[in-house]
């Protein structure tokens, strides 16, 4: 399989696409990278259209004491609304995109990204419904920040997140950055679940002893 036929394989929408665009996509430059490596740093130069076809890129922003907040992840199939947001504006990336998992990816340099943009309307409509599309999570990810209470919002993220067995494998600190709040706010919500006999924790754990009272919480106005 060469690389045009795998990266039309994996998005849907590029399997119509115009000569243009497929002369460009023919173009673009596929990396591996492994787990943990930084793909872009916070105020670094923008100069690539990403497309993950496999493997998980988190993305989070960093305020000047380092707390931490994941604004959402790039994964199969995925572009980078930050990315594209950059390119479109010549800004530098606001925040830092770090690799989760090994990924695939594609990488289309900033002067074939504008060629996309205005001579290839099929590149051109998959660039801005991407782009349309993640920033209205992102949307909704900065809504239920500023207006959903925090014990909606954890019980939500506990039950959206728990492994086999009923167990969820996170240290608050980790949970704390997923939410965009602080560890103790988290711990203190957590300890106040367990008062309740709903889950059980340890080290880097939360076992669930009664989901169906997690779920509720998780769906309460």
């Amino acid at each position: 399989m060469n690389d045009l036929t795998l990266l039309t394989g994996q998005f849907p929408l590029l399997q119509q696409l115009d000569e243009v665009g497929l002369a460009i996509l023919s173009r673009a430059q596929k990396v591996q990278l492994p787990a943990d490596q930084v793909v872009f740093h916070q105020g670094s130069v923008c100069s690539h259209f990403i497309m993950v076809v496999s493997g998980v890129v988190k993305v989070l922003g960093r305020n000047a004491n380092g707390r931490e907040l994941v604004l959402y992840r790039i994964e199969n199939q995925g572009t980078c609304v930050l990315t594209t947001s950059c390119l479109l504006g010549a800004e530098d990336y606001p925040a830092e995109g770090i690799t989760e998992t090994e990924v695939t990816a594609f990488l289309i340099p900033l002067s074939e990204f504008q060629c996309a943009i205005t001579e290839s309307e099929g590149l051109r409509r998959f660039i801005f419904d991407s782009y349309g599309e993640r920033l209205a999570r992102l949307i909704g990810l900065v809504q239920e920040i500023a207006f959903e209470r925090i014990e909606k919002r954890l019980a939500r993220y506990l039950v959206e997140h728990v492994g086999p067995g009923c167990v969820l494998l996170r240290s608050h600190q980790e949970i704390a950055d997923e939410l965009g709040t602080a560890r103790e706010v988290v711990s203190r919500q957590l300890k106040l679940f367990e008062q309740k006999e709903w889950i059980a924790l340890s080290r880097n754990q939360v076992l669930f002893l009664n989901k169906e009272a997690v779920k509720r919480a998780a769906k309460d106005s």
